[in-house]
This record gives C-alpha cells, sequence and structure tokens, in this order.
C-alpha cells in the first residue's frame, strides 16, 4: 500500500511540475493584458477586432513558450509522460473549460440580441465564468495558483467599475485593474521561471574515475 500511494504521489509531483516552470503563468498573463490594452483600440476598431489584433500576439507568445520550454525547461527537468489516470484528467477537463465556454458564448448572444440587458448582468457573467473555469482547471490540473488568478481577473471589472463611479476612471478602469491583474501573473510566473533556473541547473556529464 506504502509504495501505491509513493508512486501515486510521485506521478502526481511529476504532472504538477509542467507547471513550475511558471510559463503557462507568463501566457495567461499576457491574455489578461488583452483587456487591458483593448479599451484603447475599441474606438477605432470596434469591440470585436480590437480583441482579434491580439490572436497573433498570442500566438507568438505561445511559440516563444514552447521553444523555451523545450531549450531551455527539458534540458533541466526532462519530459514528463503520463498515466492513463492523469490523460483521463486532461480529456476531463477540456471537456468541461469546452461546455463552460459554450455557456458564457451562449450567453454571450442572448445579451447582444437583447439590448435591454444592465450592464452588470454582463460582469457577473464574466465573472462567474471565470471563477468556474479557473476553479475546474485548478481542480482537475492540481495547478493551485489558478485559483487565485481566477479570483483576481473576476474581481478586475467589478473594481473597475467601481474606479470608475468613484474617481472617473477612464475605459470603466479596465486599464487598471486588468493591467495590474496581468503584471502580478506575469510576475508571478517569472519569478517561478527564475526559481527553475536557479533550483534545476543543467546537469554536466561527470568525467569518467579512468579519464580522471
Amino acid at each position: 500500500m506504502s509504495r501505491e500511494i509513493t508512486l501515486k504521489e510521485a506521478e502526481r509531483k511529476a504532472f504538477t511540475s509542467t507547471f513550475e516552470d511558471g510559463l503557462w503563468d507568463i501566457f495567461i498573463g499576457c491574455f489578461v493584458l488583452m483587456f487591458a490594452v483593448a479599451p484603447f483600440l475599441s474606438r477605432r476598431l470596434g469591440d470585436f477586432w480590437s480583441s482579434a489584433v491580439f490572436v497573433p500576439f498570442w500566438a507568438l507568445v505561445y511559440v516563444a513558450i514552447r521553444v523555451v520550454r523545450k531549450y531551455v525547461v527539458t534540458p533541466r527537468i526532462g519530459v514528463v509522460r503520463f498515466g492513463l489516470a492523469r490523460k483521463a484528467k486532461l480529456l476531463k477537463f477540456n471537456a468541461v473549460v469546452f461546455v463552460v465556454l459554450l455557456v458564457g458564448l451562449i450567453l454571450g448572444i442572448v445579451s447582444a440580441v437583447k439590448y435591454d440587458v444592465p450592464g452588470w448582468i454582463h460582469t457577473a457573467r464574466f465573472g462567474l465564468i471565470i471563477l468556474v473555469a479557473f476553479s475546474v482547471a485548478a481542480y482537475l490540473l492540481d495547478f493551485t495558483r489558478l485559483y487565485l488568478y481566477g479570483v483576481l481577473i473576476a474581481l478586475s471589472p467589478l473594481v473597475g467599475e467601481w474606479l470608475y463611479v468613484q474617481v472617473k476612471a477612464p475605459h470603466h478602469g479596465y486599464p487598471i485593474t486588468f493591467g495590474a491583474t496581468a503584471g502580478i501573473i506575469i510576475l508571478a510566473g517569472l519569478v517561478e521561471f527564475v526559481r527553475l533556473l536557479r533550483h534545476h541547473p543543467i546537469p554536466t556529464e561527470e568525467p569518467s574515475s579512468e579519464e580522471a
């Protein structure tokens, strides 16, 4: 029994090690950064294109993450191959997130058709979808920082609206709140990445005793 527990714990540690490099944190932070910058573009490009223009940026960040993981992270911690249980969790995670996003899309279409929907409904819907998606991801992926990120992102529009009402912050305060949230997430990712580089140097081949 003890050996079975040890193997499960070892597999869990190997699974969670895929998030210890902080690269996914940086990617999430770059995604959140869109909500801070897009309001400045919406007047000229419209709501849709002010967000769509970030797709090449996300693609560039994703490619950069893959390159860094391949040439910087993998030589330090190796390649992790998951068992059937972890693969099943990943499939369940993809299915749940797809359903959550699909529900959010449907609600967004319904809100767009019914123009008399109060603004706070949109904000509450956005926060609820973010909380559910990030909580499910944190649970299924054993990625505990996602709980905090979900709360920060969900609170960003609410705090932004408060800043807009209290101090007339431009663009409903989104550049301030989402910018701060994105900065916190990216900084956390950079801290994890630097920590990995310090604690996992590239292994060097030791000379054999005969060569010595």
